[in-house]
């Protein structure tokens, strides 16, 4: 087959777009994911996107540093830390051919893209957008992961707001999507649920938590405004979230089963086919809501737990 304009030529490569806000562990999964990946045999490559990340907690096979930082671009254009983010994405594009050049040398490897931490980066700025279109050119087969943190779960407002923000992403970005609710070995420290996990990972009839923001007093002036809202994400039906922990390999499997899919890893020849993994491209839901079901154990495990310690200080 023709290869696309500007294409690299080659094989296809496949790998993963790590984007979220601040502070959602990006970098950690990325790490996480390398080594996860490298026991099950993949060469796997962490790519550092983010021009304000001078410290990556592991290997780093290319670093946008050796192009551009953040701190170079606020002292010599005074720009402050948000519109220097914008300026370093937009030279990385127009220094395609760089990223180009460096990228050849990873053939082969499976990519983490480790990205900035500024939404509006991809909710509505066009750099990082067109430069993942480029790769896409390139031969890159890449699946999006958003990672969220758990914590936003204890707050209803928050999380009407992540869902917001994830569905602008995924419709934004264009690429393959799966949502993940990061730092799940910490959730019990964070609060009570109002409801079940499963009810926030495959976000189910969200009038529910409306109803419960109406309780709170500062909410119930914005009834009406949080129902839009919550028309709105259940009318596209794309958002949904895979729960993780990075110290769990099961968690871990389950986040890369549904990231194979998204990329199409999963439906080539790289890696001898099991049932098992069969099984979870043609019914991922199932699977995902059993890694729930997991998590949700462990989470009223360690409530009823701290329950009991309170009951015995009493």
């Amino acid at each position: 087959a023709s290869m696309a304009e500007g294409s690299v030529p080659g094989a296809l490569a496949f790998g993963q777009v790590v984007i979220g806000p601040p502070g959602s562990g990006k970098s950690t999964y990325c790490q996480a994911m390398r080594a996860f990946l490298a026991q099950l045999g993949r060469s796997a490559a962490v790519v550092n996107l983010d021009p304000a990340n001078e410290a990556v907690p592991g290997p780093c096979a290319l670093d946008i540093g050796e192009l551009v930082t953040l701190p170079d671009v606020m002292g010599s254009l005074g720009l402050g830390p948000n519109g220097g983010l914008l300026y370093c994405m937009e030279y990385l594009e127009a220094n395609a051919d760089w990223l180009r050049e460096r990228l050849r040398a990873l053939r082969g490897h499976y990519l983490l893209l480790d990205c900035p931490g500024q939404v509006e980066l991809y909710t509505h700025h066009q750099a990082l957008r067109n430069i993942l279109a480029q790769l896409a050119k390139w031969n890159f087969r890449l699946a999006a992961v958003h990672l969220v943190d758990s914590h936003y779960c204890t707050d209803p407002g928050k999380f009407i707001s992540v869902l917001c923000t994830s569905l602008c992403t995924m419709l934004h970005v264009e690429l393959p999507h799966v949502n993940v609710l990061s730092k799940m070995d910490l959730i019990e420290h964070y609060g009570k649920l109002a409801f079940n996990l499963d009810y926030y990972t495959e976000v189910l009839d969200l009038s529910y938590l409306v109803d419960h923001l109406a309780s709170d007093p500062f909410f119930r002036n914005f009834r009406r405004l949080n129902e839009k809202l919550v028309e709105v994400i259940e009318d596209y039906s794309l958002v949904s979230f895979v729960p993780l922990n990075v110290q769990d390999k099961q968690s871990m499997r389950q986040v890369l089963q549904a990231v194979d899919k998204a990329n199409g890893y999963s439906f080539g020849d790289r890696e001898q086919r099991s049932l098992e993994a069969l099984m979870s491209a043609a019914v991922g839901a199932d699977f995902h809501f059993s890694s729930t079901l997991a998590v949700q154990e462990k989470y009223v495990q360690s409530q009823d737990k701290a329950v009991e310690e309170e009951v015995k200080d009493l």
